[in-house]
């Protein structure tokens, strides 16, 4: 009965979601119904992704979720930029790069702390990371720059921002081949490594003693062997992603529909509804699957997720937003790459703190509590802005 009760719960906030949506119920309560079925999709979302990082491997499966789990985001962005509203699309892609460097990674490294001491994944990966990470800053602050300090404008910025947004999805689609093909035992997490050699040394101790074939499994020991029998086949757990993608898509869409009134009646700015409920929203499924992953000592798929959404979003998603408004040819133009200097610079905060923190390839739940401290100082200031 208890395995039956979420999937249960799931189909039924998710049915009273649609019903909300298409049956035009008070907008605040669409919004809490919508709200209430993120918390249970995400939650599907992540058991999905975690199945599927049992047969991929930690990297493919983090960036599979980091990929899934901005799929919602990119259909939502691609419906505002139809509309014209370019700079919600910004404030959102700047919201999604923040909470996924500050609070996704700050809740993971929080979670998996207060239960593991020290966790530790590739050393490389986090420098390669911190690197990509401060191209991207680069990318979004020259433009910026040099439209504030020079006479560029009209047709200049648009040629610009195609050219800078086709560099970056040139550079995005080498950091895949780089890392998945080219130096895939280069990057791959110690953790992965270090149990087939924990397996190889217990099965030599068990050969040369008789008494330990007939004492009882350790709690890790079990905890591993849990870890290796995923509750679902390969073929299930790939439809369940799909699935559960598909229906993060439709129930972000149905909150995204509510926050006019939403926004409205609570007085807030445009500003900080794209930067925090449409960013926090749009990245549900990578905050539950991250903390999960953490708390099971698989740090490194956790810093795939958080950071590898990160780089996807400042890499790939927002350049590809800028072809999709340039071959869009709405009323607004093209969307250009130039940030205001606020979104700006919370994304240089952000990445400036979150490649300190993992360049070591050690992480603890203080570090994790001073990246949760810097996105409640950004919300706050978002808060202010009117």
């Amino acid at each position: 009965m208890k395995k039956m009760l979420s999937p249960i719960l799931l189909i039924l906030t998710f049915a009273l979601s649609a019903a909300g949506h298409l049956l035009h119920w008070n907008p605040t309560l669409e919004f809490v119904l919508s709200a209430i079925s993120v918390i249970f999709v995400a939650g599907f979302l992540g058991r999905a992704t975690e199945s599927v990082a049992h047969y991929a491997g930690q990297r493919l499966g983090g960036f599979l979720n980091a990929t899934f789990g901005n799929a919602a985001e990119l259909i939502i962005a691609i419906l505002l930029v139809k509309e014209g509203l370019f700079d919600m699309v910004k404030a959102s892609l700047t919201g999604s790069i923040i909470g996924n460097l500050l609070l996704v990674l700050g809740l993971s490294l929080f979670a998996g702390g207060m239960k593991f001491k020290v966790q530790r994944f590739n050393v490389p990966l986090a420098g390669m990371n911190g690197s990509l990470m401060i191209v991207a800053v680069i990318a979004l602050f020259v433009p910026a720059v040099f439209l504030n300090t020079h006479s560029i404008e009209g047709l200049q910025i648009d040629t610009l921002s195609l050219i800078v947004a086709g560099i970056l999805i040139v550079a995005y689609i080498a950091w895949l081949v780089f890392s998945m093909i080219t130096h895939k035992d280069y990057l791959a997490d110690p953790v992965e490594t270090s149990h087939a050699g924990a397996a190889a040394v217990h099965g030599a101790a068990g050969a040369t003693s008789g008494s330990a074939e007939m004492s009882p499994p350790a709690a890790s020991d079990t905890a591993a062997g849990e870890e290796h029998a995923p509750t679902w086949s390969k073929g299930r757990s790939i439809l369940y992603l799909v699935i559960a993608t598909v229906m993060v898509a439709f129930v972000s869409e149905w909150l995204v529909g509510t926050l006019d009134t939403f926004t409205t009646q609570f007085g807030l700015s445009e500003l900080f509804v794209g930067a925090f409920v449409v960013a926090i929203v749009g990245n549900a499924a990578e905050h539950s699957a991250a903390i999960m992953l953490a708390m099971k000592n698989k740090i490194g798929a956790s810093v795939e997720i958080a950071v590898g959404s990160s780089l996807q979003i400042s890499l790939f998603v927002a350049p590809v937003l800028i072809f999709v408004s340039f071959f869009m040819g709405g009323l607004s133009g093209t969307m250009d790459i130039v940030f205001s200097t606020i979104e700006i610079v919370a994304i240089a905060v952000s990445v400036f703190v979150a490649k300190s923190i993992i360049q070591d390839g050690e992480t603890n739940w203080y570090e994790g509590l001073l990246l949760i401290a810097v996105y409640i100082i950004l919300g706050v200031s978002f808060f202010m802005v009117h």
